[in-house]
């Protein structure tokens, strides 16, 4: 019999710290992220800037957050901007937007497709419209394959 089977030592290595297919739920820090400032999209919808606004409403999103009611307030006030554009300034503010803003763009979409209020869907579909012909096909794919929802 070999020396070794008789020592323990090697049965305190945890092997499973060392398997690449191990899942590890990612926390960054999503307590701060609270969603879009209302204060500042309400005002940017007052003045008429809906670029302003939908920028604005797009650059903090609650992706890292657990908090469903800031997810749920978030999405509520996305809908009320893209609601708020006229038809055909639908496609110059899609146009505006990077990949990372269709994309999340598309993320709120389909989340307001979720749970449609009186006239939201109808809108989305013009907004998913648009969105698809700047965003293609992947961008569905990446927003229906991403574990991290907005």
């Amino acid at each position: 019999m070999s020396k070794n089977t008789e020592s323990g030592r090697f049965r305190k290595v945890d092997v499973d710290e060392y398997d690449e297919n191990k899942f590890v739920d990612e926390e960054d820090g999503g307590e701060n992220q609270g969603g879009p400032d209302e204060t500042e999209v309400d005002a940017l919808l007052r003045q008429g800037n809906m670029n302003g606004a939908l920028h604005a409403v797009l650059k903090n999103p609650p992706i890292n957050t657990k908090n469903q009611n800031a997810k749920e307030r978030a999405e509520l006030l996305v809908v009320k901007v893209l609601s708020s554009f006229k038809s055909s300034d639908i496609e110059k503010a899609v146009g505006s937007l990077d990949r990372a803003g269709v994309d999340l763009l598309m993320k709120y979409i389909y989340r307001g497709f979720e749970k449609p209020s009186d006239n939201s869907s109808a809108v989305l579909l013009q907004w998913h419209e648009k969105a698809l012909a700047v965003g293609g096909v992947g961008s569905i794919v990446r927003v229906l394959t991403a574990r991290k929802t907005v």
